[in-house]
C-alpha cells in the first residue's frame, strides 16, 4: 500500500525495505487491534498494541531518531489502524525528549522500556487555557530541596488514564513566560498526581485529562536544565510533525484505494462508476495531491535525518499540507461510496472520524502557515 516510488530519491534502501515489511505487518497482525468500539476499548487495546510494537522492534526508529523510518512505520500503521498510529505518536513524543536532553539513569529506567512496549509514554503539554499558546501554561513546578511540587491541570492528553509515566511541562518561573517552562518525567504512580476523566472522542482513542495536586517528584526526574522545557517541547515537535504528515498520507492512501476498488465494481447505470468522468476526476485530484503530499513529508523528515539544525518550516509545510491534504481524500472516498461510505463498520468512515484530529494536535494547520509567512517574512 506504501508506494516508495516517487519518495525513493529521499529513501535509503533500508527505509524501502521497512515499507515493505511495515505493510505486511499492517495486513497481518494489525486487524485484531485496528478498531475499538468504545472508549474502554482503545484504552484496553492501546495498551495491548504498546506490547505488539515494542515487542516487534517496530519502535526501534525512534530510538535511532530515524525519522523517515518514523514517517514509513506510521504511514504504514495509519492505513491499517490509526489507533496504532496514535500509539507509536505516543511513544515517540513521550521519549524524544528524552532522547534530546534525558540522562543516563532516565533512559535505563523510562525510555529504553518504553521502546520495547513495557511502559505506556504520554506528553501533557495541553492545558485548559495553553494549547498554541504554550507560553500561557500555568502549571507549576516549585523546587523544594531534592524536590519539586507540581500544581495545574493539563487535558486533551492522549493516553492519559493508561499511561505509565508522563513527559509534562510546567513552569519553573510563571514570570518568565516560555523561558520558564521546564520538562518532567512524571510516573504515573507519583503521590498527587490524579487521572480526573477520559475525554470521549467521535474516533475512540485514550484521551484525557490529568490533575496535579501538590504532586511531589524527585527533581532527578527533571529532563535538562530548568527553563529548557519550552525548547525541548518545541525541537521534540519540530522532529516529529512530518510523521504526522506521513500518519495523514497512509490514512489518505487507505482511502483512496477503498475509493478506487468501489469505483471498479459499483454499477450505476449499466457501467461501474471508474467508468465516469466526474469519479476519473476525483481520483486524479485524489492521487496527485497525495504524492504532493508525499514528497514533502519525507523531504522534510531526510532534511532533519541529514542533520539539518532546523527543519521547523519543511515541518511545518509537510504537516499542514498532508493533514489538510487528507482530509480532502478521505471526504471524496466517502463521496465515491455513498451510503456505504457513512457506514460505522466501513473502513473509509472509520478513516473519516480519525483524521480530522490530525489537523489540530501537534499545532494547527494555521499555526503552521504562520511558521511559514514569518520565516518568508524575515528572510525578506
Amino acid at each position: 500500500m506504501i508506494d516508495t516510488g516517487p519518495i525513493r530519491v529521499f529513501l535509503d534502501p533500508e527505509h524501502e525495505d521497512l515499507a515493505r515489511r511495515a505493510v505486511e505487518f499492517g495486513r497481518r497482525t494489525l486487524a485484531e487491534h485496528a478498531h475499538a468500539d468504545d472508549d474502554d476499548a482503545a484504552r484496553r487495546r492501546a495498551r495491548e498494541i504498546c506490547g505488539v510494537l515494542g515487542g516487534g522492534g517496530w519502535l526501534d526508529p525512534i530510538r535511532r531518531q530515524d525519522f523517515r523510518a518514523c514517517c514509513v512505520v506510521r504511514e504504514a500503521l495509519a492505513a491499517f489502524s490509526p489507533l496504532a498510529d496514535a500509539v507509536f505518536a505516543l511513544q515517540a513524543l513521550g521519549t524524544t525528549p528524552m532522547a534530546l536532553a534525558g540522562d543516563r539513569s532516565q533512559k535505563a529506567r523510562w525510555f529504553e522500556p518504553a521502546l520495547r512496549g513495557e511502559l505506556v509514554a504520554a506528553f501533557a503539554m495541553t492545558e485548559p487555557e495553553a494549547g498554541s499558546d504554550v507560553a500561557a501554561m500555568r502549571s507549576t513546578a516549585v523546587r523544594d530541596g531534592d524536590h519539586y511540587v507540581l500544581n495545574g491541570v493539563k487535558t486533551l492528553i492522549s493516553n492519559a488514564g493508561i499511561a505509565d509515566f508522563y513527559l509534562l511541562f510546567a513552569s519553573t518561573d510563571l514570570d518568565a513566560g516560555a523561558r520558564g517552562i521546564s520538562a518532567f518525567l512524571l510516573p504515573a504512580s507519583s503521590p498527587g498526581f490524579r487521572f480526573v476523566r477520559p475525554l470521549i472522542m467521535a474516533d475512540p482513542h485514550p484521551l484525557g485529562e490529568i490533575a496535579l495536586e501538590n504532586c511531589r517528584i524527585p527533581a532527578s526526574l527533571r529532563v535538562g536544565e530548568e527553563g529548557q522545557g519550552f525548547k525541548l517541547g518545541m525541537a521534540t515537535l519540530d522532529r516529529l510533525r512530518p510523521t504526522v504528515g506521513a500518519s495523514a498520507c497512509g490514512m489518505a492512501g487507505r482511502a483512496l484505494h477503498e475509493a478506487l476498488e468501489h469505483a471498479k465494481v459499483r454499477m450505476q447505470f449499466g457501467k461501474p462508476l471508474a467508468d465516469f468522468q466526474i469519479i476519473q476526476e476525483k481520483l486524479g485530484r485524489m492521487a496527485t495531491d497525495l504524492t504532493a503530499a508525499r514528497l514533502l513529508v519525507y523531504y522534510a523528515a531526510w532534511e532533519r535525518d541529514q542533520g539539518a539544525e532546523r527543519t521547523d518550516v519543511e515541518a511545518a509545510m509537510a504537516k499542514s499540507f498532508a493533514t489538510e491534504t487528507a482530509q480532502m481524500v478521505v471526504d471524496e472516498a466517502v463521496q465515491i461510496l455513498g451510503g456505504r461510505g457513512v457506514l460505522a463498520n466501513n473502513p473509509v468512515d472509520r478513516l473519516y472520524r480519525s483524521v480530522r484530529a490530525l489537523r489540530i494536535y501537534e499545532g494547527a494547520t494555521e499555526i503552521q502557515r504562520l511558521i511559514v509567512a514569518r520565516h518568508l517574512i524575515d528572510r525578506g
